[in-house]
């Protein structure tokens, strides 16, 4: 070989060289200068099937309408559905029985209302909480906190109530009352 190709050569093992040098060395830079990501694996269990807004939903029988439902949006969940804006009517027991929320999550026949819900019978009775519930199956309607019955001027306040549309009874802790006693034609 000549002195010119060994310096060609030479000079080319150099390149190699300094260019593995150099990718090296920024190999190692993105290692330490760049963390890696630390990503987090979520777990989707309560995933919704679907999602539809303004919609209305009615139940009929032979005999007629059973179930009204109304609301702004709902989701569909695999074991429930979470309303916006409910407006509930069960017309499947003695008085129709309605009810309207803010929210509402609707599962195996049980209702659970939350803010501002007015409960509302055929009849006139009428009661405002912040949260309740309706268990269709049983026409009951409870509520745990603070509330405000009512028929005509008929009044009660209380902390917890139990009411069977059913039955037409009722159960309540710390209750206090004001009605008009009905004056006798005798």
């Amino acid at each position: 070989m000549t002195k010119e190709k060994t310096l060609c050569l030479y000079g080319l093992k150099m390149n190699i060289n300094i260019f593995f040098l150099l990718v090296s060395s920024v190999l190692l830079m993105i290692l330490f200068i760049f963390k890696p990501l630390n990503i987090k694996q979520q777990n989707f269990d309560d995933v919704p099937l679907f999602n539809i807004s303004a919609f209305t939903i009615y139940e009929l029988n032979t005999k007629g309408l059973i179930t009204f439902m109304s609301g702004s949006e709902a989701t569909r969940y695999s074991d429930r559905y979470s309303i916006e804006n409910i407006d509930y009517t069960d017309n499947s027991k003695k008085y129709l029985a309605n009810m309207k929320a803010n929210t509402a999550v609707f599962r195996d026949d049980v209702v659970d209302l939350s803010g501002d819900v007015v409960y509302f019978r055929e009849d006139g009775l009428t009661f405002e909480t912040q949260d309740a519930r309706y268990n269709k199956k049983t026409s009951v309607a409870s509520a745990d906190g603070k509330y405000l019955l009512y028929r005509d001027r008929d009044k009660a306040t209380g902390t917890h109530l139990r009411y069977n549309n059913e039955q037409d009874t009722v159960e309540s802790k710390n209750i206090t009352v004001t009605y008009q006693i009905k004056k006798s034609n005798k």
